[in-house]
């Protein structure tokens, strides 16, 4: 079958018209209709034809209108629905792919569905984003009206002209920020509930009341209550908390007084460990900071309550043993300021405060304060004395050192082999070093003193005497003790002189009886190397070693006591013999002249 329109289809309808046009007028002739008859029924045929052509174009021009109009509104709505989802437009590539109408109309058809398909899930997607960031929304600010499907999807209608992913990723970021700030909100109210926890617990107060009290979900009586986020119950939790820390402080500043009364009042009545031990729990209290105490129940009403009635309890104990109490405290005191080396207070004296505590004339507890506030003074004055007492200790030992020596050097046996003879060498060579350093230890501790005293205003005392009294004192008999023993030196240089001329003079040693005459009686002996060691000390008067003054031996004395120096008796020298040997040589006799001038010198 041939198209409409093409030329064949022309040229068959052409004959056909004419084949029948024939017939027609056949017709006519057998008929006898004339020619003015056929021209009229001709030209009816004509115009019938020409009116079946224009209906049929009519028609076909309407169809063609329909058709376009249905194209254009199908653009139309392409064009909207890309603009909704923000999508370029693609209908000028349908326009080129088309030439027809209903081929256009064709590709474009599944295209709308496309895109209404894709918009309907945009549309989920929105909702559903939309959804949650109201629900998120709602928890945080603590409104308990949640919107429900309808009205969501009623709100995003207006909105319809903009699904693109541009506005999708916009309520996306949106919705993950209000997700985070529930995150961290969710975590700030878990803490502050934790804490509350904490300090109900350690201040005995009931919990599940307390965050009740801010929000009724804090306390999760119920699965599907979820927990408020919301400003007012962070704001309620924060009071909540400032509130108990403030209890706390209160309490805890409450207790310290409490353990501090009982604690003056065990050290008082000496209580056993078992009565201390009830309390050792809160004891810690006093050595933690205030953020550490997360004992529960440690700072309870019930706790402070026991702390305070043991106070009372103690309370009404002391009266009964102030005066024990205040002899032992007395004897504390006493016994410090032994090992310090301070003079006591004479004012709280045993037999005085006992004197006092009998006649009533002094009420026991101002008297046992008074010796606290004197124990408390000489603890800070011995502190302040510490380094000046170090080096007191020091200097002691030296002059030990140097004792020892003197006794070590007056050993005629301390050469000879035997056990143990290298250590006290070793010893003394140790020894030899620390007495080199005496003078320095001393000078060095006399200005010590000085800067002490110039800067407390007042002297420094050991055992009642003036520390720098004593040293300058041992100052002067060190000093005197050295020039004897260089005294003595130089005799016993000349001594050996003279016997040296002697020998020569008589060619022979001295006998042991006349060597004897040159012994000296002073206490002093040679060494065996031409130096002088003291001999051992005695109390009798006449030939003892003047003795050096150390704060040892001013225990008990008061400033201005200074012993007694001794003098070294000089020697009577017998020279007779040396005056005989005048036949030797004119010489030799002025020489022996000089020597005895230089000995009666140093005997005057």
């Amino acid at each position: 079958m041939l198209a409409v329109g093409s030329p064949f289809a022309s040229v068959r309808t052409s004959s056909s018209c004419n084949a029948l046009l024939r017939e027609l007028q056949q017709i006519w002739n057998d008929i006898g209709e004339s020619e003015a008859d056929k021209d009229r029924m001709l030209l009816e045929l004509e115009r019938e034809c020409l009116e079946v052509y224009r209906r049929k174009v009519e028609e076909a021009v309407n169809a063609k209108a329909r058709l376009h109009q249905s194209v254009a509104s199908k653009e139309a709505e392409v064009a909207t629905l890309m603009a909704a989802l923000g999508e370029l437009s693609s209908s000028s590539q349908v326009e080129k792919r088309s030439k027809t109408l209903k081929e256009k109309l064709a590709s474009v058809t599944p295209l709308v569905e496309e895109l209404k398909t894709k918009k309907e899930e945009r549309l989920k997607q929105f909702a559903d984003i939309k959804a949650q960031i109201e629900k998120i929304g709602v928890e945080i600010s603590g409104y308990s009206n949640h919107l429900n499907d309808h009205t969501i999807i009623n709100s995003l209608t207006l909105e319809e002209t903009d699904l693109s992913l541009r506005k999708l990723n916009e309520y996306q970021t949106h919705l993950r920020t209000l997700q985070k700030e529930k995150s961290d909100r969710l975590h700030k109210v878990l803490e502050h509930v934790s804490e509350v926890h904490s300090l109900c617990g350690v201040l005995g107060v009931d919990f599940g009341q307390t965050v009740s009290d801010v929000h009724p979900s804090l306390e999760r009586t119920s699965v599907e209550q979820a927990t408020n986020i919301s400003n007012s119950t962070l704001e309620g939790l924060e009071h909540t908390i400032r509130t108990l820390k403030a209890e706390r402080k209160t309490r805890i500043q409450k207790l310290k007084d409490i353990l501090t009364s009982l604690f003056e009042l065990w050290n008082l009545m000496d209580s056993s460990h078992d009565e201390k031990s009830k309390f050792s729990g809160i004891t810690s209290i006093v050595r933690v900071p205030e953020t550490e105490v997360t004992e529960p129940g440690l700072l309870s009403t019930e706790t402070i309550e026991q702390a305070s009635a043991e106070v009372e309890r103690l309370t009404k104990l002391k009266a009964g043993r102030m005066k024990q109490l205040v002899m032992k405290r007395r004897s504390e005191l006493e016994e410090i300021c032994r090992m310090t080396h301070i003079e006591a207070d004479p004012s709280t004296a045993s037999e005085k405060s006992n004197a006092l505590i009998d006649s009533g004339l002094v009420d026991p507890s101002e008297l046992l304060a008074n010796i606290e506030v004197q124990i408390v003074k000489v603890k800070e004055e011995a502190t302040s004395r510490r380094d000046i007492m170090d080096r007191i200790d020091r200097w002691l030992s030296a002059c030990e050192e140097e004792n020892w020596l003197e006794e070590y050097n007056q050993d005629e046996n301390r050469y000879n082999a035997g056990r143990g003879s290298h250590v006290n060498l070793k010893r003394a060579e140790r020894a030899r070093v620390t007495v080199s350093k005496i003078s320095a230890i001393v000078d060095n501790l006399i200005n010590r003193t000085l800067a002490w005293e110039n800067e407390k205003k007042t002297m420094f005392l050991y055992d009642g005497a003036r520390l720098v009294t004593i040293l300058e004192d041992y100052k002067l008999s060190r000093q005197h003790r050295e020039e004897e023993k260089k005294r003595h030196r130089d005799q016993k240089k000349l001594q050996d002189i003279l016997l040296t001329e002697k020998e020569a003079m008589y060619g022979s040693k001295p006998s042991p009886r006349k060597s004897n005459s040159f012994r000296k009686t002073n206490g002093y002996r040679a060494n065996g190397n031409g130096s002088m060691t003291p001999m051992p000390r005695r109390n009798s008067v006449g030939g003892a070693t003047p003795e050096l003054l150390t704060p040892r031996s001013y225990s008990g004395r008061q400033n201005g006591y200074f012993k007694e120096m001794r003098r070294f008796s000089t020697p009577e020298l017998n020279l007779n013999a040396l005056v005989m040997g005048r036949h030797n040589g004119h010489k030799r006799d002025i020489r022996i002249r000089k020597l005895m001038q230089q000995q009666q010198q140093l005997c005057e």
